[in-house]
């Protein structure tokens, strides 16, 4: 077999009829198994399936792409181990969604003391401003954007049975959401990314996160209703949708009296 892939079209193929993109790029020395895993990532970038959709059949796939099934179910396991795909057994291969509760809670990692975070259900959100700004240079480098270029500023604070939790300030590339507003913020019922991938076509798909022990400044203080001297826990996250372009810098500042921080290390 050949170690590099050429897809063609086959008459098993998913109810698309334009050509299965070429992976050009791919190194000669690729394994099998990540071509096909960049083949299928290149599809769900250009929404070939979308989210909660079921993608072809592995029988389907290696057909298309002219390799064994193992090789694409190789692929797939990866996909699915990064949460990019849901296998669900007797139906098939799903795009995941943030609408999934396995999934929507993979971001979300500031857990209640008693219980979990869906029997605690999900946070009250007020929306204290939503604007669009100018970016600086700091945010500008966190987002690939330049100096200046238009972002989408919203700070929100988040509570728990009427307790003030967690307060978010969130930049935003202004061109990838440029219709977005506070009341959308503020009322859609499901996770933030669930909305930013429904309505903007914005997945999320990785972050990075560095936290830091802080006290909150006066204002920051005020809206979460502590004293300046608190401890809060500092969340940093950079988040990042498909070819790792950055798409998202939250700050976030959590009350941890009640809550914890967990991450799940494998």
């Amino acid at each position: 077999m050949n170690s590099s892939v050429t897809p063609t079209p086959s008459s098993t193929q998913a109810a698309s009829s334009a050509t299965p993109p070429v992976l050009a790029e791919a190194p000669a020395f690729s394994p099998l198994y990540q071509q096909i895993k960049d083949l299928i990532l290149q599809g769900l970038r250009l929404d070939e399936w979308k989210p909660g959709e079921a993608i072809p059949s592995e029988i389907e796939l290696a057909t298309r792409y002219h390799v064994s099934q193992g090789t694409v179910r190789k692929a797939i396991d990866e996909l699915a181990a990064e949460n990019l795909l849901v296998r669900r057994q007797g139906k098939g291969t799903f795009v995941a969604t943030h609408s999934e509760d396995h999934v929507q809670y993979r971001f979300l990692k500031l857990m209640p003391d008693q219980g979990s975070a869906s029997e605690e259900g999900p946070a009250q959100r007020t929306v204290i401003e939503c604007k669009r700004v100018r970016a600086n240079a700091e945010v500008a480098k966190s987002l690939a954007l330049r100096t200046g270029d238009s972002v989408l500023f919203v700070r929100r604070v988040l509570s728990f049975g009427g307790v003030p939790t967690i307060l978010e300030d969130m930049w935003l590339p202004g061109a990838a959401f440029k219709n977005l507003t506070a009341e959308q913020m503020t009322t859609y019922q499901g996770p933030t990314y669930a909305l930013f991938e429904k309505v903007f076509g914005v997945r999320m798909l990785r972050a990075e996160e560095k936290l830091k022990a802080v006290c909150p400044l006066p204002d920051q203080a005020k809206l979460l209703e502590v004293t300046p001297s608190t401890p809060l826990l500092s969340v940093e996250r950079l988040a990042f949708t498909y070819n790792d372009a950055p798409i998202e810098l939250r700050r976030c500042l959590y009350l941890t009296d009640t809550h914890h921080y967990r991450n799940d290390l494998n």
